[in-house]
């Protein structure tokens, strides 16, 4: 195992503070502003302060991790800095700070897996940077975006209106039939589809961003912002372009009644 440390290299872990990102601002998942280039809003999270206690001293070295998935361990590196004035402000950006240029090349590149296992977002580096493994350096910035193939899609719906501009998205998706599940996070309940028109998945989940519910009798009742805040997108099925449609639908019907669709959930028919 590679630790964090083999990497960085870093000399006064005393003296070293790492937050952990989780969700900050609202409700909203860091990950996605890193993935829009909204640095600036990661950064105010970065250094702010809370309420009643101060996050780091003057000369403090702190590292930036953000959890790419909220179901597993793993956290993208988005930055190295110092703080260097403190602005006596609480419950907002409390720090003036630099980056460190030395460690540029691990921004937006480094992931590591660690299980964090208290609710403090911020923790001295001595307490946990050797629980802190190196599970990839990529060869470029972190990027969602690309394909990563079919058995690996888990999308939120702002995901999903992202990736579907993307080239590689369509060219993949176009070019196959498959059946699809939706997932609620807030309620577990499932909807159970079918792609097999024209475009095939691509064009049933065009429709989804476009109309939200897709023209599904059972997603109609909720609304747009529940449906963007809730739904995840996922395959459970995929077949060549030239695979008889009745051979899709059967997998749908199995589907449902597997999952229990119709009695637990979105599906009516």
């Amino acid at each position: 195992m590679i630790k964090l440390n083999d990497i960085l290299k870093l000399d006064d872990l005393i003296n070293t503070k790492i937050r952990f990102n989780l969700m900050f601002d609202g409700n909203r998942n860091p990950i996605d502003m890193f993935k829009n280039g909204n640095v600036d809003r990661i950064m105010t999270g970065q250094y702010w302060n809370y309420k009643r206690n101060k996050s780091y001293k003057v000369g403090q070295i702190n590292l930036g991790f953000i959890k790419i998935n909220a179901s597993e361990n793993q956290w993208l590196l988005f930055h190295i800095g110092r703080v260097t004035k403190d602005l006596n402000i609480l419950n907002g950006m409390g720090y003036e700070y630099e980056s460190l240029p030395e460690y540029e090349p691990y921004i937006g590149r480094l992931i590591i897996s660690y299980k964090n296992k208290s609710q403090m977002m911020i923790r001295n580096a001595l307490s946990v940077i050797d629980d802190c493994s190196v599970h990839e350096i990529l060869p470029d910035i972190f990027n969602e975006d690309l394909f990563p193939g079919y058995e690996n899609i888990d999308l939120s719906w702002h995901d999903l209106a992202r990736v579907l501009d993307k080239d590689t998205w369509k060219t993949a998706l176009r070019n196959q039939k498959g059946v699809y599940l939706i997932t609620d996070q807030a309620t577990g309940k499932m909807y159970i589809g079918a792609a097999y028109g024209e475009d095939m998945l691509l064009n049933r989940w065009q429709a989804y961003v476009r109309t939200y519910h897709g023209g599904n009798v059972g997603l109609k009742v909720l609304t747009d912002d529940y449906i963007k805040q809730n739904f995840r997108y996922s395959i459970l099925d995929i077949f060549k372009s030239t695979t008889n449609d009745d051979v899709i639908l059967a997998r749908e019907n199995w589907w449902k009644q597997i999952l229990l669709t119709r009695k637990f959930g979105y599906n009516f028919n």
